[in-house]
């Protein structure tokens, strides 16, 4: 239940992603290229990384994978907070995509807490 969840979580992520990328280098008229494409980097990979652990070989693939996913999130976050604070993207904005990516770092946090366990 939690992977189909987080499959649809980070794909609908992603897309939000993949849109502020060409906010923030097409639309913006402050033009940004380095950050914007760190975070639709990490941004996109998180799916990516949980599609693949669904199809892993073993536990120990599927754990692996969905660890790299969790650290492709932190590290969205990371970016989200940088183009936050230097003014490239609003409050509002911020709020609106942070949220979204804390709940699927916890999503994905509980699953590797789950296959850790699971051993």
């Amino acid at each position: 239940m939690k992977e189909s969840i987080i499959k649809d979580k980070t794909k609908s992520f992603a897309l939000r992603i993949i849109k502020l990328y060409k906010y923030l280098t097409l639309f913006s008229d402050m033009k940004e290229y380095v950050m914007s494409k760190q975070v639709l980097r990490s941004g996109t990979s998180i799916g990516a990384n949980v599609k693949e652990a669904l199809r892993g070989q073993s536990r120990a693939d599927f754990r692996a994978k969905m660890n790299i996913a969790l650290k492709e999130a932190s590290e969205t976050e990371y970016w989200l907070e940088l183009l936050h604070e230097s003014d490239y993207i609003s409050e509002e904005q911020f709020q609106s995509i942070i949220a979204d990516n804390i709940e699927i770092i916890k999503i994905l946090t509980s699953i590797v807490k789950n296959a850790d366990n699971n051993v």
